[in-house]
């Protein structure tokens, strides 16, 4: 049994000032907004993330007489690091990198089981190398296979597209090589993973690079990655509990916002598997011309690329799988030798192979397609197996350690994971379908009537198919979910109707009310949505492979002589699917560039981008940035700063996102500061979403924890909120942290007091609560009683005699 913690000690004397920080959640909130002022100046920061006051509060902590009833009111404003101009949106096309990401922080919570952690990291790692690989492998598809090597190569194709002339096989030019126009579109993915690897780089500058808290590190330097290996809040020699001693939460850990060496190890590495995988392409197809034909190029130079090839590959798997995460110590150090020769053996390497096909081979005539299906089928089967790896460890770690809220029983990351592959199946499939669809004009690629070319491998036509039918599928738990919310608001009316009595019963407002709240619940239902659709992907991806691979045909042609229905719905799912495929793929460009320009889109689907981009880049570098380890060193910096200057009394107030935010800053907090800080959240996810899918960091022992190291904590939530939720925290006596439901709306009906009726807030303007003002004021108490305020004539005012002042707003 784990010792009791005692309770944090009494705070120190304050000198009356007291600062409460705001931090808005996702949809962003401009200072003036939040602080209630439309004058407001910058405390602290840049045009990026800055705290700012109102210009009347600019040196509040100096007459601290004047703030003994309210705070001094500070705004932190985050949502430069994660919304800005357009362009942004292109980040969008990064999203199966950032799903898999995530997949690394949702292993269940475990404690001891070093190996299997560690089994579980390299297994995340390698599915993210394996999603570069696959994005790779499409831009080489397209460029490669369908542009260079099927269009110029067919005059039909080439004719129509005057920009492919110089390559046209029947014009006789320079370029008309086989090799030589393999060897030219190859700058295209080659251009692709540059651009990749400049972006990681170059965000990693601008959003990643911010220095923890503490620049002393505390512990000897961790080369092998042991938080990884041993887990958060595991012992530090979990295989002899007799020595274990307790360490704190990961999020606590100096070095858990800078994880600068290993990013910058698997930015090289997978920065290497992409030039290799152009060079692979490149070198595959002249390598075997060589060997079947009498070429006039000596064998021995292909087969030395191609060892090239598999030694650079094996180098880069070895990198992506030799170390984790480590978080005990900022960790500074570089490989700079690994770094520097990795990616440019890998280009040296793409280098040589681009040589090689642009010899001369004036016998070498292009025909069909490049032989790249069983390169698909390849990844496509790796991808599977290493998901049910995944399952497997997951499992076996959750048994070890079970918490009941934890999603799907501990399966949620290889869920997760599945998706991300799901995710980059779609973007490959639909961009390679949509070009030859381009390029082929009214022919139809694979169908073989009124084609000119033979288009994308058959395996991404079989994907395509498979779409329609998980659509399908998922009506039943959609239908189920949208009847039993149907059911359940129907029974609320009656408890709605006691709660606001004595005021005579509406039956439209009850309704609605009641409608609100049972939605407000389906998100506690989206885990097993997530789960029903991986399972779904990953059996009917597999059923895709094998019907590839078995007919080796597209399904329209696969099915010509079955049944006349079977025939009908093959050729239904291929044009379905095709058509489903591309159409989504731009409406998800459109839709993200819209969330990044309108803020009423961005409410709508930011949770879940911030949620992907909370959390550092641990198993893919091209994910995203992580906004995180720029806010919370950030918001960590100005409280220690703040308390260290004034000896005062901090309120870190944190909405939606925001609460996670301001939860992952006071983790980081040195307990000095800490004790003079309270926290208060609202409408905040920190359990609901955060608890569930990422349990071994704020499953319910960490978050006891927190509750335990910081000095108070107040949590509000609405029934009618569809993110923010309760605690839950399991302490006995009652922790009392969770303050809820708030009663919304705050009035049923039309009154004296309230002539029109009162909206239903759902997840914003909490501050708008009289609930919200008291808990506030009580966690000031609780941070040391307040110095009592002489009046005019020198008089001490009493509590109820003292002014109310608004500390503005943070919802997002």
């Amino acid at each position: 049994m784990a010792p009791a913690i005692p309770p944090p000690p009494p705070p120190p004397q304050n000198t009356g000032a007291a600062l409460e920080l705001l931090v808005h959640g996702v949809g962003g909130a401009t200072p003036q907004e939040m602080l209630g002022d439309p004058r407001t100046v910058r405390v602290t920061g840049d045009a990026t993330a800055a705290v700012y006051r109102r210009t009347e509060d600019a040196h509040g902590e100096k007459h601290p007489e004047r703030y003994r009833d309210e705070p001094v009111a500070e705004a932190y404003c985050w949502s430069g690091l994660t919304s800005g101009n357009g362009s942004r949106a292109l980040w969008l096309l990064l999203l199966p990198f950032m799903v898999v990401n995530l997949a690394h922080w949702m292993r269940p919570t475990a404690s001891g089981r070093t190996r299997a952690v560690r089994l579980y990291g390299v297994v995340v790692r390698l599915v993210a190398l394996s999603l570069t690989v696959l994005l790779t492998a499409a831009a080489c598809e397209v460029a490669l296979d369908l542009v260079a090597w099927q269009c110029a190569g067919t005059p039909d194709c080439s004719a129509r597209r005057s920009w492919l002339g110089f390559l046209s096989s029947h014009q006789g030019g320079w370029w008309s090589q086989p090799g030589r126009r393999l060897a030219l579109a190859a700058i295209v993915p080659a251009a692709l993973v540059g651009l990749l690897w400049y972006l990681s780089n170059r965000t990693w500058s601008a959003y990643e690079s911010q220095s923890p808290l503490d620049a002393t590190d505390a512990d000897a330097c961790d080369p092998d990655g042991t938080e990884e290996a041993h887990g958060p809040g595991a012992p530090d020699n979990a295989d002899d509990p007799e020595s274990a001693r307790p360490v704190p939460p990961a999020l606590s850990r100096p070095g858990f916002w800078y994880g600068r060496r290993l990013v910058a190890r698997l930015r090289a590495a997978h920065t290497a598997a992409g030039f290799l995988t152009v060079a692979a392409a490149v070198t595959g197809a002249a390598a075997r011309h060589d060997r079947t034909t009498d070429s006039s190029v000596p064998l021995v130079f292909g087969a030395v690329i191609e060892a090239a090839i598999v030694l650079c590959a094996v180098v880069a798997v070895w990198v992506v799988c030799r170390r984790g995460r480590s978080e005990s110590v900022r960790d500074n150090r570089v490989d700079g030798a690994l770094i520097t020769y990795l990616p440019g053996s890998a280009l040296t390497v793409l280098g040589l192979a681009v040589l090689h096909a642009g010899w001369s081979r004036p016998e070498w005539v292009s025909s069909g397609s490049l032989p790249g299906e069983t390169a698909f089928r390849l990844l496509a089967l790796g991808q599977g197996l290493l998901v049910v790896i995944l399952a497997l460890v997951a499992h076996s770690l959750y048994r070890r350690t079970p918490e009941p809220r934890t999603t799907l029983y501990g399966f949620g990351g290889p869920s997760v994971a599945m998706l991300a592959c799901a995710l980059g199946g779609v973007m490959t499939g639909g961009v390679a379908q949509r070009v030859a669809d381009w390029l082929d004009g009214p022919g139809t690629p694979g169908m073989g009537r009124g084609s000119i070319i033979e288009g994308p491998p058959v395996l991404l036509s079989w994907q395509a198919s498979v779409i329609p039918v998980l659509l399908l599928l998922l009506l039943v738990p959609v239908l189920y979910l949208v009847v039993r919310t149907a059911r359940r608001a129907r029974r609320m009316g009656a408890d709605i109707e006691a709660e606001y009595a004595p005021e005579p019963p509406d039956t439209a407002r009850t309704r609605r009310i009641a409608r609100i709240r049972a939605t407000a619940a389906l998100t506690d239902s989206a885990p097993w949505i997530v789960g029903v659709v991986s399972a779904a992907t990953l059996f009917l991806g597999a059923a895709a492979v094998v019907g590839s691979w078995a007919s080796g045909e597209v399904p329209g042609l696969a099915s010509d002589g079955a049944a006349a229905p079977v025939e009908s719905l093959a050729q239904a799912a291929q044009s379905t699917g095709s058509w489903l495929i591309g159409f989504g793929f731009i409406l998800f460009v459109a839709s993200g560039r819209r969330a990044y320009r309108d803020a009423s889109a961005r409410r709508t689907i930011g949770i879940l981008w911030d949620v992907g981009t909370f959390w550092p880049r641990a198993a893919h570098p091209f994910a995203p940035p992580c906004y995180a380890e720029r806010a919370v060193p950030d918001l960590a910096s100005r409280m220690c700063a703040w308390t260290a200057t004034t000896k005062g009394r901090l309120i870190i107030s944190g909405h939606s996102q925001g609460s996670v935010l301001a939860a992952a800053a006071v983790w980081q907090l040195p307990d000095a500061a800490r004790r003079r800080v309270g926290l208060l959240t609202y409408g905040s996810p920190i359990e609901r979403l955060y608890g569930r899918w990422f349990p071994a960091y704020f499953g319910a022992v960490p978050l006891l924890g927190l509750h335990r190291s910081v000095h108070c904590w107040r949590n509000l939530y609405r029934a009618t909120d569809p993110i923010g939720g309760p605690v839950r925290l399991r302490a006995a006596p009652d922790a009392g942290v969770d303050r809820g439901p708030l009663k919304d709306p705050q009035a049923y009906g039309r009154t004296t007091a309230l002539p029109l009726p009162e909206p239903i807030l759902g997840h914003s303007d909490y501050q708008a609560d009289p609930v919200f003002a008291k808990e506030r004021g009580a966690l000031l108490e609780e941070l040391g009683p307040r110095l009592p305020r002489q009046a005019e004539g020198g008089h001490t005012l009493d509590k109820g005699q003292k002014s109310q002042k608004s500390s503005g707003r943070s919802s997002g």
